[in-house]
């Protein structure tokens, strides 16, 4: 193979040390230098310098858990061409792993141009996307606090979720509240909402137990906790919206779209930017984020399409926009209904999931607004498909 770089350096990064070398063409042939370094700033700096010092063209490195962004960082800063590459795509043979091995593998791979780089979001949107996981950890542990409240409940004997669809409503909370403070059961069932449907005798009945010290403290305790993430997500989302202020432009066209509120706008656009040039085309975003069919292919045979493993924040998303979507007037809701006959409610908001990710690609790449086509893709399937139908129901004899 031809040498695509004349200079490379392969840095292997862990959390207190990167281990450098690299490979350089010279009168003599090609020559290898391996050096290591710490992570602190200095000795960064350090880094940089040597690599400025030996011309290099290119740097590569793998996506090493965090340890990886700060030393990407001071390279970029430097005015070094850098690449982060998944290190699935450039493991080495098994049984051949040291650090300085490993640098020297990375810095031949891109000493012959045989790494692709990862997606690396820009600093500013890196900051943004900080924020936008931290509101995805603290809703999850949210939702836990939550179902802890439930377990709790019953574990005293009250079924209250029986009776009640969502005990973290106003009618539940209000029940929920009313015993933790000692009320008598008689005036709370006269406090809760007229619209509950849930019969007053039969709710009675699933509250009337006596609580233990034990049971009250444990739910005055998840009580307090779920206030205070509630105010802390509250304060996230404000931080969010202000942040997002330099993206304006593709926050308002992602609104466009059914099922994507300003948040979750907001959120997509901490992970995939607002510039779609990163990516090799509708495909290639697809691929990334993980919602695409896997290719698995050998002598002729098409074997598994699983999906590959992507960006799960993506995923989980446009899976949870998908969910809001086919409950509008719009394609999706023809589109979900037509699919979820055959394939199930979860693979279904897959497909969507997938069709709302290339929408997005698009209406980014083209800065122009989502308009919705309303195609009924259920009317489409049975025009379809109706003359097989009609072809076995007279196999049959059922017509």
């Amino acid at each position: 193979m031809e040498p695509i770089v004349k200079s490379c350096a392969g840095l292997d990064v862990h959390k207190m040390m990167v281990m450098v070398t690299i490979r350089k063409e010279t009168e003599q042939g090609i020559e290898e230098i391996t050096q290591s370094f710490g992570t602190l700033k200095k000795e960064r700096l350090k880094l940089c310098h040597f690599l400025k010092q030996h011309h290099i063209e290119l740097a590569v490195m793998e996506s090493t858990g965090v340890y990886w962004k700060s030393i990407y960082l001071s390279l970029v800063i430097t005015g070094i061409k850098t690449q982060v590459v998944n290190a699935r795509h450039v493991k080495n043979v098994p049984g051949r792993k040291t650090d300085v091995i490993n640098s020297q593998w990375l810095a031949s791979l891109g000493h012959y141009g045989l790494v692709r780089s990862s997606f690396v979001p820009a600093p500013q949107q890196e900051q943004l996307r900080l924020l936008t996981r931290r509101r995805d950890k603290q809703k999850k542990e949210l939702s836990n606090e939550k179902n802890r409240l439930h377990k709790t409940l019953d574990d005293a004997g009250i079924r209250l979720g029986g009776f009640i669809s969502d005990i973290n409503g106003k009618s539940g909370q209000i029940l929920v509240n009313g015993l933790i403070e000692g009320k008598p059961l008689c005036d709370l069932i006269k406090m809760v909402d007229p619209r509950l449907k849930a019969d007053r005798s039969e709710l009675m009945a699933s509250i009337d137990e006596t609580l233990t010290p034990s049971h009250l403290y444990i739910l005055r305790n998840i009580k307090s906790h779920i206030e205070f993430l509630e105010k802390q997500l509250a304060e996230l989302e404000t931080l969010i919206i202000e942040t997002i202020k330099p993206w304006n432009e593709a926050l308002e066209l992602l609104q466009t779209i059914p099922g994507t509120s300003v948040i979750s706008a907001a959120c997509l656009i901490g992970e995939i930017g607002d510039d779609m040039s990163c990516f090799d085309g509708m495909k290639g975003i697809s691929s990334w984020a993980g919602l695409c069919p896997g290719n698995n292919e050998s002598a002729g045979k098409r074997k598994s399409g699983r999906m590959r493993k992507g960006n799960k924040m993506v995923k989980t998303l446009l899976c949870e926009v998908a969910n809001a979507a086919v409950k509008t007037k719009s394609q999706f809701k023809g589109k979900y209904q037509g699919l979820v006959i055959r394939r199930g409610h979860k693979r279904s908001i897959i497909a969507i999931a997938h069709k709302l990710l290339r929408i997005i690609y698009t209406v980014l790449s083209r800065r122009k607004a989502y308009f919705d086509p309303d195609i009924n893709y259920e009317e489409l399937m049975v025009r379809r498909n109706s003359p097989r139908w009609l072809q076995m129901m007279i196999k049959y004899n059922m017509v």
